[in-house]
């Protein structure tokens, strides 16, 4: 394909990479974004070599209650140029990401060029659609039976695709990646015997789970008062209060830090021995990359679809079900109870893991979206 459209939010520094590795891989990429960044992000505007142009935008703030109970917010873009930058650009394929407005023009530019290859993507799970309303179920199919190929990220979002009538043949997994080069982090993990660090990172909402999560650490402390464990949360988030206030006892210490910039997270990482994810719903969970790239288990959710696809049980991390609180016990029962030398070669196995999901790959992946001919060929 020599002239490609990616049509986007906006570029998160994960993403980045990825871009990179797919400009590489055809004639001409030009990003379209709906919005420099978003204001709940903590991210710095950074486009690398990237042909971005920033689009003409309506953005609503939207906030809505999971049927779990949780209340999330978030924002809805509409880039109400998307038809007028098409038209300028003539491309041969056009990347869309999501289900909204943007794809909807895309899906009229193609109905009014049918030889444009149209592709979707589109990152969900089982868990983060739930409840979504009838209006997303009614048009969703309409939009993707136009796709000449749909992305999704995991087993989970495919699930939920195969459900709307996408059929198998059209979709073609592209899991989150992250710089994994970046986040390899060689040694420096202590033998304590008596402290076990655990590492969050991310938002501050509820949505994570963190409030829940650390009700049953605190259980599990009060009925370890022996082991001493330290728990750093790193971002931003209006549960920030909370989580700071939080009452533990003595030998559980609780540290939440502001969010740092991307490229102090290895950093962070490394000072760890375990990550953890609670999350009620991730359609990814791009941290969990990160943190096996970094050479740490994941003590994680089922909820995050990073978990699910990346994490085996007592090979790479450990498992629980974020809404069962005796499934989130004995987890730590689990993990917490794994000596040093095992969490370390855990953590071997977790890097191994973590590194074979590198940008390149899953811009192959989209690259054979896009032409699968010219994939087969090579």
């Amino acid at each position: 394909m020599s002239r490609v459209a990616l049509l986007v939010n906006f570029v998160p520094p994960y993403r980045l990479p990825l871009f990179e590795a797919l400009q590489a891989r055809v004639g001409q990429l030009r990003v379209f974004a709906s919005t420099p960044m978003e204001p709940n992000r903590s991210w710095s505007v950074n486009w690398g070599s990237l042909d971005v142009r920033p689009q003409r935008t309506f953005t609503l703030q939207k906030r809505w209650r999971d049927a779990s109970g949780y209340a999330d917010l978030g924002y809805v873009h509409l880039p109400y140029d998307t038809f007028a930058q098409l038209k300028r650009f003539a491309p041969d394929a056009i990347i869309t990401s999501e289900l909204g407005l943007r794809t909807a023009f895309a899906v009229l530019y193609k109905q009014l060029h049918p030889q444009v290859r149209l592709v979707v993507w589109v990152t969900v799970s089982e868990h983060t659609e739930r409840g979504r309303g009838a209006l997303r179920a009614a048009v969703r199919p309409l939009l993707l039976r136009h796709a000449d190929a749909v992305l999704v990220n995991g087993a989970s979002g495919a699930r939920y695709l195969s459900s709307l009538g996408v059929p198998d043949d059209r979709l073609v997994r592209v899991p989150y990646t992250a710089d994994v080069e970046a986040f390899r982090c060689a040694g420096g993990r202590g033998d304590c015997q008596s402290l076990v660090r655990l590492l969050y990172v991310g938002s501050l909402i509820e949505r994570k789970g963190l409030l829940p999560f650390l009700e049953v650490l605190r259980r599990w402390a009060q009925d370890n008062p022996h082991r001493r464990i330290q728990f750093t949360m790193v971002g931003d988030g209006p549960l920030k209060p909370a989580l700071q206030q939080f009452v533990v006892p003595s030998q559980l210490m609780l540290n939440v830090m502001n969010s740092v910039p991307y490229s102090e997270l290895p950093r962070l990482y490394a000072s760890a021995d375990v990550f953890v994810l609670p999350t009620l719903a991730d359609e990814w969970g791009v941290v969990v990359n990160e943190a096996m790239a970094a050479g740490l288990p994941v003590l994680g959710s089922r909820h995050s679809q990073a978990v699910e696809e990346l994490v085996t049980e007592a090979e790479t991390g450990w498992l629980f079900s974020p809404n069962d609180r005796q499934s989130v016990y004995e987890a730590l029962r689990r993990a917490l109870g794994t000596p040093p030398a095992t969490i370390r070669r855990m953590g071997e196995a977790a890097s191994r893991r973590g590194r074979q999901l590198t940008p390149e790959f899953a811009a192959n992946c989209i690259a054979r979206a896009l032409c699968p001919d010219c994939v087969q060929s090579a």
